[in-house]
Parts: C-alpha cells; sequence; structure tokens
C-alpha cells in the first residue's frame, strides 16, 4: 500500500477526546516525552484541535463538548524502558492498571489510567520471540499468569468490577 499521509505522519491516527485536551497535552510531554505540535483553542475557550507527536506517531486530541458521552481511548506505547516510561507516567498523574511483567511474546510492559480515563499499555520490546514460541509460552505458568491478570486487571478497570474476567488464549489449528 502506497503511504498516503503527509510527511511526518502515520497512515493511522489515534484521536482522544478529553475534558481538558490542553492538560492531556501536558501529561503526554510529561510522561512519554511527546513533543507538542498544535494547541488550537476555540470561540468558546475549548481545544478544537491539538496534536502531539510520541516517538513516530501523531496523537490528535480536543475537547468534548458536554453533551458527548465519555469516551475513553485506549492506546499502545512502544517505549525503550517500560518499567522508566510507566514511573513517569505514575509521577504525572497516572495510576497503574495493570503491574509491568513480561509477555511470551517479547513485550515488558503493564498498563496505566492516565487523569483524563485513557488507558495506556506501556510496552518495551525486550526480545524477538518466533510465533511457535509465543505459544509454548503461553502455557508456562509465569508467561499464563501474566496473560490472566493483564485480562483480568483491563476487564476491571473498563467494567467498573472488582475482580476482573479472564480467559486463556486458544490455539486455532493452522
Amino acid at each position: 500500500m502506497k503511504h498516503t499521509a503527509p510527511q511526518g505522519y502515520t497512515s493511522v491516527a489515534p484521536w482522544v477526546v478529553t475534558d481538558d485536551t490542553g492538560a492531556l497535552l501536558d501529561f503526554i510531554t510529561a510522561a512519554f516525552a511527546g513533543e507538542e505540535l498544535a494547541r488550537v483553542p476555540v470561540e468558546d475557550g475549548s481545544i478544537g484541535h491539538g496534536e502531539i507527536r510520541v516517538g513516530d506517531t501523531v496523537v490528535l486530541a480536543f475537547d468534548r463538548r458536554p453533551d458527548w458521552p465519555v469516551t475513553p481511548s485506549l492506546l499502545r506505547i512502544y517505549v525503550p524502558d517500560a518499567d522508566a516510561a510507566t514511573a513517569s507516567a505514575v509521577a504525572a498523574g497516572a495510576e497503574v492498571i495493570t503491574e509491568l511483567s513480561d509477555s511470551a511474546w517479547g513485550d515488558r510492559g503493564g498498563r496505566v489510567r492516565d487523569p483524563f480515563g485513557n488507558i495506556w499499555w506501556v510496552v518495551s520490546r525486550v526480545e524477538e520471540v518466533d510465533p511457535e514460541t509465543s505459544w509454548q509460552r503461553m502455557s508456562e505458568p509465569p508467561y499464563a499468569e501474566s496473560m490472566r491478570i493483564a485480562q483480568e486487571t483491563l476487564d476491571a478497570a473498563l467494567s467498573g468490577r472488582p475482580v476482573g474476567i479472564s480467559s486463556p488464549p486458544v490455539r486455532h489449528a493452522d
């Protein structure tokens, strides 16, 4: 597929709608070393358009209108050091949803909820793992437990239940 986005933009871009886009841009700058590109206020004082570059991606944002539903975003960010980035996010006001752990497929990461209700998967690639090895690892106790906790903590965070629901992965025949 031909790259049709303008220079410096990816083909798919996340939009975040929040009650305080200015504060969101400040959070992303502090937590993930974002580089703010645009903050466009509109006549009523809200932010009608904001952009911030995080790594190779531009995240777009704008303020929610009072009669729109709250719509939290779910975002994954690859960083050089997931532990350090999670600590930065917490220092900037995020709450840990899922403690950091190592995955069967070679990532280390966890989840935080930013002060605006968005959930960020904060992830580092720590090793290259082929698909067959990943599937084998998923049945090993430490990786199976990590997957269970990841599913349950996300479900609890999104559903509001005190204990979330999980289900082990099932490999289909190729």
